[in-house]
C-alpha cells in the first residue's frame, strides 16, 4: 500500500509539474517583446506584426532600444523578436551574435533595400556623386557627416571610414543625432540650398519627400543592394511556435512601407492607425502572412484578425 502510495504520489507531483511547465509556456509566448530602434520602417513593420498578433488574441510590448540594446536584449531572452536587421549594414551584430547561434535569424522580410550617404538634387548636379567627391568640397559641407542615433551600426561603419581617413574624410565629423532630428536638419539645409551630406535609406518617406541621390563608392562598407531579416531569441520558434510561424511568414515590400511611413508623415495618423489602413486596403494579405497560423487559442487566424480590422 504504502509502495502504492508512493507511486500515486510521485505520478501527480509529475502532472503537476508538466502542466506548470505549460502555464509558464503560455505565459511566455502571450506578451511578443518587440523592439523599435527608432526607425520609421521598423515603426511600420512592427506595426503590422502587432495588428496581427493582438488580432490573434496575444498582448505586444514594443521598447524603443538602441540597436546593440536590442542584440543584447535577443540574447538574454528580454526581448523576442527584432524586424529591423538590415544587412549589410548590420554586418558586425551579425557576425558577434547570429553567427555565434546566440541569436537566431528567423526570415528575410524585405529585399532591394539601400543605406548609404545621399545627397540632395542640387548636391548631386553639382558633381557630388561619389564618396570620393566630398573632400573637394569640404568647406561647404563643414566636414560634417550627418548620421542617425549613436551606436547605430551605419553610423560605426562612418566612424570607420574617418578613422581610417578614406576618402580623405579623416578630418570630418560625424554628427550624431535621431533619425527625425537628422531630417530636420536636411529640410533647413534644403531650404537654404546648402551642402548637406546624411544617411539615406529606403524604404523610408524621405524618399518621397525629398529630391535625393545616394553616393556611389561606399558599397565596401555598406553593400548596395540589400536585405531585413527578422530575428528572434534563440529557441522562441519552439517555444512559440505559432507566433513564430506568424513572424517568419512577415514580408513586406519597398512600396508598402513607403506608403505606410508616408502617410504617417503626410495625414499625421499613427503607424498603428496607417498599417491597419494599409491592411485594410490590401487584405490579401492575410493570407499569406497567416499561413499555418492559429489564434493563440486554437482558432481561424484570418477570421480572427479580420474581424479586429
Amino acid at each position: 500500500m504504502h509502495t502504492l502510495s508512493t507511486t500515486f504520489l510521485a505520478l501527480a507531483l509529475s502532472v503537476a509539474a508538466v502542466n506548470a511547465q505549460a502555464a509558464d509556456d503560455d505565459a511566455q509566448c502571450a506578451t511578443v517583446k518587440l523592439a523599435d530602434p527608432g526607425w520609421s520602417d521598423i515603426a511600420s513593420t512592427n506595426a503590422v506584426a502587432k495588428l496581427l498578433l493582438e488580432g490573434l488574441g496575444y498582448q505586444v510590448k514594443i521598447d524603443s532600444l538602441a540597436v546593440p540594446i536590442i542584440y543584447g536584449g535577443l540574447k538574454d531572452g528580454r526581448i523576442d523578436a527584432f524586424l529591423g536587421n538590415w544587412m549589410p549594414a548590420q554586418q558586425g551584430f551579425h557576425d558577434k551574435f547570429v553567427a555565434t547561434g546566440d541569436v537566431q535569424q528567423l526570415a528575410r522580410n524585405l529585399q532591394g533595400t539601400e543605406f548609404t550617404l545621399a545627397v540632395p538634387d542640387y548636391v548631386w548636379n553639382a558633381g557630388i556623386k561619389d564618396f570620393a567627391d566630398l573632400q573637394k568640397h569640404a568647406k561647404q559641407f563643414e566636414q560634417k557627416l550627418y548620421g542617425i542615433g549613436s551606436g547605430a551600426p551605419a553610423n560605426l561603419s562612418l566612424k570607420q571610414i574617418i578613422d581610417a581617413n578614406q576618402f580623405g574624410l579623416g578630418q570630418w565629423k560625424l554628427v550624431e543625432s535621431s533619425e527625425q532630428a537628422m531630417l530636420t536638419q536636411v529640410d533647413r539645409a534644403v531650404k537654404k540650398q546648402q551642402f548637406i551630406v546624411f544617411l539615406g535609406w529606403t524604404p523610408h518617406p524621405m524618399n518621397v519627400k525629398l529630391n535625393m541621390h545616394y553616393l556611389s563608392g561606399g558599397e565596401k562598407w555598406f553593400g548596395s543592394k540589400g536585405e531585413v531579416f527578422t530575428l528572434v531569441r534563440k529557441g522562441y520558434p519552439q517555444a512559440c511556435p505559432n507566433a513564430a510561424k506568424l513572424l517568419a511568414n512577415l514580408s513586406f515590400t519597398l512600396e508598402a512601407e513607403n506608403t505606410i511611413m508616408a502617410e504617417v508623415v503626410d495625414k499625421k495618423v499613427s503607424f498603428d492607425q496607417a498599417a491597419t489602413n494599409w491592411v485594410n486596403q490590401h487584405p490579401q494579405s492575410l493570407d499569406g502572412w497567416l499561413s499555418g497560423v492559429t489564434t493563440k487559442a486554437g482558432g481561424n487566424a484570418v477570421e480572427a484578425v479580420k474581424a479586429k480590422l
